[in-house]
């Protein structure tokens, strides 16, 4: 949706995951230090976008902001689709909440800081966004949505492949700024990315057994990736690679939204997890089918695997609050 507002300032947006979007106000003059409309809590009013600090171009980034919430408003309230939800009685989707508000940042990329070319997957934008700041190809990997619906095995074989080239054919990567792909780096990455967002959607929501059965989702989804990469590894000869699992929050359920106490990692070489998993057999009977994580969509409504997958039993019902796409 590009546009032109009246401050004469450029402005596009691209849809991201579940309920976001990406606003991008192109222009000469303008400041990343503002706030933001979204109260952050329902039930209270837009707030309207201030400069954080006494610059012309924080308040003049300010009043584009605002008159773009504006526009939008007026956009979403005469559009059809709301009509036909007022007709039957529902609430109307008349308003985008705008936040965090940022310029890219200009720091030195991964590769120059630690000497490794490095690949991501990560559906979600707000951190495929970050990977682009640092020069970190953003992999294509097919079914993996950073939502509830995500194809998990999708993310391990992006990544597998993209660390096993030039022995496997890497995946595509994203091209910023048209929405295309091209092919990746023919030789492989040294260093791969995957961020998995359900789990902390699930702490959101507030969804116990969801939250539960999205940790069982991804321990069979690295049993995926250790075989992946194991298979490589030991065939092949030319790479050792290691695994290491942490996050940047916390999400607890009973809390609904983030928390800031210190967060777990581990870190280690392949060949040893594999050991700790039982050996090579082991791993290698590790099933690549793949499959999809748990779904809630009502307290009346059944939970299951799409596909039953070895080591994550289907759920036949879930006591945990509904889930909202």
């Amino acid at each position: 949706m590009p546009f032109v507002c009246a401050l004469g300032r450029s402005l596009r947006k691209w849809y991201a995951t579940e309920h976001r979007c990406g606003v991008v106000v192109k222009g000469p003059g303008l400041s990343g230090n503002i706030s933001g409309t979204d109260p952050l809590k329902d039930n209270r009013l837009l707030q309207t976008v201030v400069g954080l600090d006494d610059s012309e171009e924080a308040k003049h980034t300010a009043a584009v902001v605002n008159e773009l919430s504006n526009e939008m408003r007026k956009i979403l309230t005469a559009h059809p689709l709301n009509a036909e939800r007022k007709a039957q009685g529902k609430s109307i989707a008349n308003v985008v909440l705008l936040r965090g508000c940022g310029i890219r940042i200009e720091v030195p990329t991964f590769e120059e800081q630690h000497g490794l070319l490095p690949c991501m997957v990560a559906p979600t934008k707000i951190i495929a966004g970050l990977g682009l700041s640092l020069g970190i190809d953003i992999l294509d990997a097919p079914g993996a949505t950073g939502d509830y619906r995500t194809l998990l095995t999708s993310k391990a074989t992006a990544i597998a492949s993209a660390l096993s080239a030039p022995s496997k054919s890497p995946p595509s990567i994203f091209i910023p700024g048209d929405e295309g792909f091209k092919p990746g780096h023919s030789q492989g990455y040294d260093f791969g990315f995957l961020h998995i967002k359900a789990i902390d959607d699930a702490g959101h929501d507030k969804a116990v057994e969801l939250k539960v059965r999205a940790f069982e989702a991804v321990d069979v989804m690295l049993g995926q990736l250790a075989r992946l990469l194991w298979e490589e590894e030991a065939n092949n000869g030319q790479f050792e690679y290691s695994l290491c699992i942490t996050g940047d929050h916390s999400t607890p359920v009973e809390y609904g939204d983030h928390s800031f106490e210190p967060v777990p990692f581990t870190i280690c070489h392949l060949k040893d997890f594999v050991a700790a998993k039982g050996g090579e057999s082991a791993v290698l009977a590790t099933s690549l089918s793949p499959f999809n994580l748990p779904i809630v969509g009502s307290s009346s409504s059944i939970a299951l695997m799409k596909a039953p997958v070895q080591g994550i039993p289907q759920v036949t019902s879930v006591d945990s609050p509904a889930v909202t796409q």
